[in-house]
């Protein structure tokens, strides 16, 4: 089975999820950035915390 196939077979149980990112002190939905800000979000590097695995 495909990718697409299963995601039209589960669409009625998909929602939609808001991301939100810290912009300037304060937290903002991605969804709401002009396309300058939408460029810039694109581009950043995600932080991945490292565990400490003794």
């Amino acid at each position: 089975m495909s990718k697409n196939e299963i995601l039209e077979k589960l669409q009625d149980k998909r929602s939609k999820c808001i991301v939100y990112t810290r912009v300037m002190g304060y937290h903002r939905p991605v969804e709401s950035f002009n396309i300058g800000k939408t460029g810039e979000h694109k581009q950043r590097k995600q932080f991945v915390e490292k565990t400490n695995c003794k």
